[in-house]
């Protein structure tokens, strides 16, 4: 059977080629959140890799594998991030009209990637004559790799990376704690793409292949999980000794709407509305009061370090002898002329600030403006002028709790820059505004990207947005407490200890999967020493 839809993948015409593309592209991308439909990775990438044979089959190999790959690519993206449209929509007025360019060209532009990787899979089977193991692993190391460089390449956009399709289960990510989420990610290309041997008539040894890559592997990672989730300890207020003592936070999610949170007549309103939650009474009358006030970025939507009228009004919500942390932006001056910077203040009862962080990786579009003198667009955040960029990661002290590596908005969403490793803080705190993403996948994929750097560094996860979703996590990646998507309310919670020491991740970070693609491109080597090397034929046996 699988010879025979292997065959006909060779054989299909451009329009059907270009369909089954675009059809496995939007595939592997239900198997990442909201949706979890994992097992979607094996006809996706197994099927790629079918139609990328084909490819170097066809008369002009370079330019289908390319193209094939971007349409993929193209589908992937336009399911897996069409919440883009959403920021387009607070002000339709002002920026209705770039929704198609946005959500054509942030897809298109990032079927790059995917493009790039078929492309160089299909040079290198036809180059080398790979046989069709040795052509899953090769393209599972470049796919990978090439997701690395998407962190990176123009201020980086990780989004989505592939391992993400494992954010409900937690067994198989706590493999992000030694080999981080590019390690899960090369797992389950792996897996995902290994199953293409099928379809080369290769019997038993294509079978062995698939029950190694495909089932065991990924079990075993999933037994290990298991064993380590088993060890570890119950993250609640019954078990104190997993708590950090004599800290109650308060999480405020105040729902407010991004169309409304910048309205200069609703500001007052807004800031009133946190402060009420801040203070209203513990749901359970013996819980403990909290000690610190966690709101989500800008809040407050005035310029507090400024202010002082303001920000003593906000200070009404830091508890007794406790502190209010809030995000705000922040200007350089009392006029608007100057530098601009989205900030995060921890504020004591008498209105003192006493630590400040200002976000050091800014959204391009969203905060600031690429290439601000040729392009005629304005930033999607309101105000004037652009936000600048911060001094970078810092690990800051705020009275009564642990260090704190602050992460503002999608500052979360970076592998290995979640925490200084020279400086390591005792937990992660992410304030953020889900209300632009809209109210189902983008805020869903965002807490569940999140929620993975806990896993990675071996930190608690504290996290505080608009409009959902707020959550404690636990540094195996758990959530301890958590508030949905549009919910209005807080949550009121412990402080999970970090691990006694950084996992192998937070202490040698991507040199890690690194080393795992260097592995994988010597078994391609092994697994082709010997053979012999005929007129490039596609359907080689492993």
């Amino acid at each position: 059977m699988f010879t025979r839809l292997y065959d006909r993948t060779l054989t299909l015409s451009r329009q059907r080629r270009i369909a089954l593309a675009l059809l496995l592209g939007a595939l592997s991308a239900l198997a990442l959140p909201p949706w979890h439909i994992v097992p979607l990775v094996i006809p996706a990438f197994a099927g790629l890799l079918w139609l990328l044979d084909g490819a170097v089959l066809s008369p002009r190999p370079r330019r289908t594998a390319f193209a094939t790959a971007w349409l993929f690519g193209l589908g992937h993206f336009l399911v897996g991030v069409h919440w883009i449209a959403e920021p387009f929509l607070v002000d339709a007025a002002r920026h209705g009209w770039l929704i198609p360019f946005a959500l054509a060209g942030m897809a298109g532009g990032l079927a790059l990637f995917p493009a790039i990787a078929g492309l160089a899979t299909a040079l290198l089977a036809r180059r080398f004559a790979l046989a069709a193991l040795s052509r899953a692993l090769a393209f599972a190391a470049i796919w990978v790799l090439l997701e690395w460089v998407r962190s990176w390449l123009f201020t980086g956009f990780p989004w989505n990376l592939t391992g993400y399709v494992w954010a409900g289960t937690p067994e198989v990510m706590q493999a992000a704690a030694f080999a981080g989420i590019f390690g899960v990610s090369l797992l389950t290309v792996i897996a995902g793409a290994v199953p293409a041997v099928l379809g080369t008539g290769a019997g038993a040894r294509a079978g062995l292949a698939v029950l190694l890559f495909t089932v065991l592997l990924p079990a075993a990672v999933w037994v290990g999980g298991a064993m380590r989730l088993g060890a570890a300890p119950v993250y609640d207020a019954n078990n104190a000794n997993a708590m950090v003592p004599g800290v109650r936070l308060r999480l405020v999610q105040a729902n407010i709407p991004q169309r409304q949170k910048w309205q200069p007549q609703l500001r007052a309103g807004h800031l009133q509305r946190h402060v009420a939650l801040s203070r209203q009474a513990p749901a359970i009358a013996s819980t403990p009061a909290p000690t610190h006030v966690i709101w989500p970025e800008t809040a407050a939507p005035f310029f507090l370090a400024n202010d002082p009228v303001v920000r003593a009004a906000a200070a009404i919500a830091a508890p007794r002898d406790g502190v209010l942390i809030t995000g705000a932006p922040r200007r350089s001056g009392d006029t608007g002329n100057g530098q601009f910077w989205n900030a995060a203040h921890a504020i004591t009862g008498d209105g003192q600030i006493v630590a400040s962080y200002d976000k050091a990786h800014l959204v391009p579009f969203g905060e600031y403006v690429p290439l601000r003198g040729v392009l005629p667009i304005d930033k999607l955040v309101p105000g004037q002028g652009d936000f600048t960029p911060g001094a970078g990661r810092q690990t800051i002290a705020i009275p009564g709790l642990p260090p704190v590596s602050p992460l503002i908005c999608y500052e979360a969403i970076f592998p290995g820059a979640a925490a200084r490793s020279d400086a390591r803080p005792g937990w992660l705190l992410n304030l953020t505004n889900d209300a632009w993403f809209g109210t189902f996948a983008g805020p869903q994929q965002h807490f569940a990207i999140s929620a993975t750097r806990a896993v990675e560094e071996g930190l608690p996860l504290v996290r505080a947005a608009n409009t959902g979703i707020s959550a404690i996590v636990d540094p195996y990646g758990r959530p301890v407490a958590m508030l949905g998507l549009g919910a209005e309310g807080v949550i009121d919670s412990g402080l999970p200890r970090a691990l006694a020491a950084p996992t192998p991740y937070a202490r040698w970070g991507n040199a890690i999967p690194a080393g795992l693609l260097v592995i994988v491109g010597l078994s391609v080597i092994l697994l082709q020493t010997g053979r012999r090397r005929p007129v490039p034929s596609i359907s080689d046996s492993p």
